[in-house]
C-alpha cells in the first residue's frame, strides 16, 4: 500500500503543478492583452478611428475561450470522477483493492 499512496501523492502533485501552469499561463495571456490593446487603443486614439476594436474583439474572444477551458475546464468534478472510475476499472482488472 505505501507504493500506492506515493504515487497517488506524485500523481496529485503533477497535476497540481498542470493546473497551476495553466492558470498561470492564462494569466500571464490576459495581462498581454491588457497590454496590448491599450496600446493600440492609444494609437486608434491618435488616428481619430476605432479600427483597434477588431483585434480587442477578435483576441477577446480567444481569451475568453482560454479562460473556460483554465478555469472551467481542468477542474470540473466531473473529470476527477471519470478519472477515479477508470482508476477503479483498472484496479479491479489488476486485481488490486
Amino acid at each position: 500500500m505505501p507504493y500506492d499512496t506515493q504515487h497517488s501523492d506524485a500523481a496529485r502533485e503533477r497535476l497540481a503543478r498542470r493546473r497551476a501552469a495553466a492558470k498561470m499561463g492564462w494569466l500571464i495571456h490576459a495581462l498581454v492583452y491588457v497590454c496590448v490593446n491599450a496600446g493600440l487603443a492609444l494609437v486608434a486614439w491618435h488616428t481619430g478611428r476605432a479600427w483597434h476594436l477588431y483585434p480587442l474583439a477578435g483576441w477577446g474572444l480567444g481569451l475568453a475561450i482560454h479562460g473556460l477551458a483554465v478555469w472551467l475546464g481542468s477542474g470540473t468534478d466531473l473529470h476527477e470522477r471519470l478519472l477515479d472510475a477508470e482508476r477503479a476499472k483498472l484496479r479491479r482488472r489488476d486485481g488490486i483493492h
